[in-house]
């Protein structure tokens, strides 16, 4: 009886420490909660602030610098005002724009108006975009943000700012402020989505183009790998790409079932 009790003890003892060790010896990946949009009154707003929204919305939610950088995998954005003119009367330009604003403004929401030499899709002759429409899918800008984006591009070209703040459109989203809770998503293509995987990378009925294509990813990695590659993006770099290209910190912002499910999704795919 002697010995039956303390085998049940070390048992009991055992599991204790385990459960111990699991709830507060291993670090918990919690998620930094998704931004809340500030609601800003536009009919109070000065052109300048409204500039200035354009400026946070091209570095933040619209996720524009991701591609237009050094790296090239995109057009310098600095390069749009002096190149205006020539690309609406280049031949292969088939958008409706006739200035600046215009053209802009297409290049947001209809990038395959005109694709510039070097940057279209794969195969494409450099007719079709790989850049998604801003103004839908994960990055969905609104009118407004489009605007305000529109007026800084112009505003920083040294261009004459020709865009109107609307006055009619409501309030309009600006900074990432307040946090507010989130229940972590089950379907891991809508965790692909909220993150904006498929910006960059072909997953579901996302087709981007910059980053390794993920349709068939598990039939060479295993979900380690891919955890990892989720986590840690630089660690080991896939050959023909360049480092610094995908968001480092998605261990902060995505819950780590989102993670786990999102790597076991990629490893199904074979």
């Amino acid at each position: 009886m002697k010995q039956f009790l303390a085998v049940i003890g070390f048992s009991l003892l055992t599991i204790a420490g385990f459960a111990g060790f699991s709830n507060y010896g291993i670090p918990r990946i919690e998620p930094a909660p998704p931004p809340v949009q500030e609601k800003i009154d536009l009919s109070a707003m000065t052109m300048d602030q409204f500039i200035s929204l354009g400026e946070r919305v091209l570095n933040g939610k619209g996720t524009c610098k991701l591609c237009h950088n050094e790296l090239g995998r995109a057009p310098l954005l600095e390069q749009i005002i002096p190149n205006t003119e020539k690309r609406l009367a280049d031949a292969k330009y088939k958008g409706e724009a006739h200035d600046l604003e215009g053209y802009i403004l297409e290049s947001m929401v209809n990038p395959s108006a005109y694709v510039v030499a070097g940057f279209g899709k794969s195969g494409s002759n450099d007719t079709v975009s790989p850049m998604p429409d801003v103004s839908g899918g994960s990055i969905g800008l609104t009118e407004p943000e489009l605007l305000a984006v529109i007026a800084y591009l112009q505003d920083s070209g040294g261009a004459e700012v020709t865009v109107e703040i609307p006055t009619d459109a409501g309030d309009a989203a600006a900074e990432e402020v307040t946090a507010e809770e989130r229940e972590p998503l089950e379907d891991p293509l809508e965790i692909a989505a909220e993150f904006g995987c498929g910006a960059c990378h072909i997953i579901g009925e996302d087709e981007g183009d910059i980053g390794p294509d993920l349709t068939k990813i598990g039939a060479t990695r295993d979900r380690d790998y891919l955890r990892r590659a989720i986590l840690y993006p630089n660690a080991e770099i896939a050959e023909g790409f360049e480092a610094d290209i995908m968001p480092d910190d998605l261990g902060d912002t995505m819950f780590a079932v989102e993670v786990e499910r999102l790597a076991e999704y990629l490893a199904s795919l074979k």
